[in-house]
């Protein structure tokens, strides 16, 4: 019963996680083909082949796929988890900005992993301003969920504070030298760190 209940369970995963692509696929190509402004809840559920209930179990509204990337973040995050950081961090500033350095270098390179569609998403969200609201509001978060790995790492509140910000200012600094220039990127935010140091 147990093997049965575990095979049911990851084909609703399975079923679930191709809705969801489909959904952003859709998406997407809606935006490209009319413009985001032009598409509506209603186009994309149609293209992606489900209920507009289906969309709305995975996204809010239709700014939410733009951001669908958030996995990346996720993929990320569990990954600094396992990078060491040779014991607590405490009040170490240079402890905590190089654990910092490692998260943001690493969530970078999945990010532009394919420079076109980075290309296409940054363009896309640069030119409605709502969208350039929310990613602000997405910023935010990568923050605080930088600040709460470092605190999981022993680091004072004060400490990871600061230092998940100048990361996320690091990741600024990195997109205006590099031109926001995927193929560039990356060595970019590395080059603003080394400058910290």
């Amino acid at each position: 019963m147990d093997r049965q209940h575990g095979l049911t369970s990851s084909l609703r995963e399975l079923k679930q996680q191709r809705a969801r692509e489909a959904i952003v696929e859709a998406a997407h190509a809606l935006f490209d083909e009319r413009g985001f402004e032009r598409v509506t809840v209603t186009d994309i559920a149609a293209r992606a082949e489900v209920g507009r209930a289906t969309f709305f179990r995975y996204f809010g509204d239709k700014q939410e796929v733009v951001f669908a990337d958030v996995g990346e973040l996720d993929a990320a995050m569990a990954e600094a988890a396992r990078i060491p950081s040779g014991g607590p961090i405490g009040a170490s500033m240079p402890a905590a900005l190089a654990f910092v350095r490692a998260v943001v270098v690493s969530y970078m390179l999945r990010l532009t992993a394919e420079p076109d569609a980075y290309t296409r998403h940054e363009r896309l969200v640069d030119s409605h301003p709502e969208l350039q609201a929310r990613s602000l509001i997405k910023q935010r978060r990568y923050a605080e969920a930088l600040r709460g790995l470092l605190e999981d790492r022993g680091a004072e509140h004060e400490t990871a504070a600061m230092a998940a910000e100048i990361g996320l200012a690091a990741f600024y600094a990195g997109r205006r030298i590099a031109g926001n220039d995927p193929e560039r990127l990356p060595g970019a935010v590395e080059a603003a760190f080394d400058r910290l140091t």
